[in-house]
């Protein structure tokens, strides 16, 4: 499965996923729909589903202009239909869904929306706004203890294991840490490595979840108290 990366909008990833065996391209949150389709069609590609991790118009302003153009149908999440319009298939944790030819497993993953969910695949996943790299998505409607377990949930998949998260905030939140961490060698080591690759116009995603539970103190907060603390600073890092 081929995996390309979108840039849109200010910040976001739109991640278009296709398996050149069976003819098929799926789309993750497509925030812009123009963006997802041209970046299709300059591949050759025709899109023919969409998968949704939560309602925020910036992952799902794009759903009808996608929907219009190929009449690709909408997986998401149940637990949010009525926060966004387009969802044919409803989706809640412990679901299955068929991207291709592979099946991926649903994750509800609560904490940066309480509905949000991850579609977890053998070698990869797509995590939306729960996790980013080195840093994790705020608390718009979840509580400290449902975003630390969500991480905690995600950090059980294999070192290896190919995270997509939708942002690009790593630089920002590598500065954080570092501000935070300033003698963790792991932090330094990725801040070093993302000031480059920023430095050069590269992407910094996607990340793996070795690299998270190495250098993302998110993931590596002990605890839901330490994880609150992490996360209010980080609210008011300037």
């Amino acid at each position: 499965m081929e995996v390309v990366a979108l840039p849109a909008l200010s910040d976001n990833y739109i991640w278009l996923l296709h398996d050149e065996e069976h003819g098929h391209t799926a789309v993750v949150d497509p925030g812009d729909g123009e963006v997802a389709l041209a970046g299709a069609r300059e591949r050759g590609w025709s899109i023919d589903q969409v998968l949704i991790t939560h309602w925020h118009p910036d992952h799902t302003a794009g759903i009808p202009a996608v929907v219009a153009a190929t009449g690709a149908g909408v997986w998401g999440p149940e637990a949010e239909r009525d926060r966004f319009a387009g969802l044919d298939h409803g989706l809640g944790d412990g679901d299955r869904v068929m991207i291709g030819a592979r099946e991926a497993e649903v994750w509800a993953v609560p904490g940066h929306t309480l509905g949000h969910i991850a579609f977890i695949l053998p070698d990869r996943a797509f995590v939306g706004d729960t996790l980013f790299a080195g840093g994790c998505g705020r608390l718009f409607e979840g509580t400290p203890e449902q975003m630390h377990a969500s991480l905690q949930r995600l950090s059980t998949l294999p070192d290896e294991t190919i995270i997509y998260p939708a942002h690009e905030y790593t630089l920002s939140n590598y500065r954080f840490l570092a501000a935070e961490a300033p003698s963790d060698e792991a932090v330094n080591r990725r801040f070093a490595e993302v000031e480059r690759l920023r430095g050069e116009g590269r992407p910094t995603l996607p990340t793996t979840i070795g690299e998270e539970k190495a250098s993302n103190l998110f993931v590596r907060a002990r605890d839901a108290e330490e994880f609150a603390r992490l996360r209010s600073a980080k609210d008011s890092f300037r």
